[in-house]
């Protein structure tokens, strides 16, 4: 008897067909939810913020093995959620573990997208705002020796090099995105990648800015300006020379203002 139901006896025997024996000896790479939205709370830096997370939750299924157990992904988040726990990701690692217990599986997927806040300081006049960015993490693989893969992707302004050099006055800017993604050697905060891009654009971005504010932006970005052939390769160099990060890959995007397209560039680590 069930010590927590005692009437369990008297139910009928439910069967567990995820668990019955598969003949056709195929095994499943992943198998699991996707598209899961989740409320959670994210540890930054800063602070604890509330967020709304989008899930990919699977595990490796054996040839002999008819199914998985779907609810249990879904229980996980649960009881965290009960628990009151902000993740961060360390926590990720640590639910991903958690995952493959949960399932009995040799190895498994987390993959998290959400958006995450900074407050950042307008530069003269100190205004305080915040701004959004987009947050993906990754964690694959077994238990013991899970990569976990971290991007952030970052608005930046860039102005045009050729366009100040022609012109007899001012040049066009754009608002920029770059996306990095590291494979970190040792823990290593999306904040921390954030700062990166920004130090490298022509100037960054603020949630709410003053005229003394928008007039320093304005002159940074003219004073600093960039190609996405630029961009990218400063921020690749930042980042070669940080020993926390193993491998990464650096996207750029310029969303052009004169053009009906955008300019584009990637590189990868070797």
């Amino acid at each position: 008897m069930n010590s927590r139901d005692p009437n369990s006896a008297l139910l009928p025997a439910i069967a567990d067909v995820q668990a019955y024996r598969d003949e056709r000896n195929i095994p499943i790479g992943r198998v699991g939810v996707r598209g899961l939205r989740y409320p959670l709370s994210w540890r930054g830096e800063q602070s604890v913020q509330p967020a709304v997370a989008t899930f990919t939750m699977a595990v490796a299924l054996p040839a002999n093995q008819k199914g998985t157990h779907m609810s249990r992904f879904i229980a996980l988040l649960e009881e965290r959620d009960r628990a009151g726990e902000a993740i961060d990701v360390a926590g990720l690692i640590a639910l991903h573990r958690a995952m493959l217990a949960r399932l009995e599986a040799e190895s498994g997927r987390i993959e998290v997208s959400l958006p995450i806040f900074v407050r950042k300081a307008a530069p003269i006049s100190g205004i305080q705002s915040l701004i959004d960015y987009q947050l993906s993490v990754v964690i694959d693989g077994a238990a013991e020796g899970a990569q976990a893969r971290v991007a952030v992707t970052v608005p930046v302004t860039s102005l045009c090099p050729c366009s100040k050099e022609i012109s007899d006055y001012g040049a066009h800017n754009q608002r920029s995105h770059v996306t990095i993604e590291v494979v970190a050697a040792e823990a290593i905060t999306p904040e921390s990648l954030i700062r990166v891009a920004e130090a490298q654009a022509s100037c960054d971005l603020y949630g709410v800015l003053k005229r003394v504010d928008e007039k320093y932006v304005t002159e940074r970005a003219y004073d600093n300006p960039k190609f996405v052939e630029d961009l990218i390769r400063d921020v690749a160099a930042a980042l070669s020379g940080d020993p926390r990060i193993a491998r990464f890959s650096v996207e750029v995007e310029n969303f052009e203002s004169i053009h009906n397209h955008s300019a584009y560039a990637r590189i990868d680590s070797n």
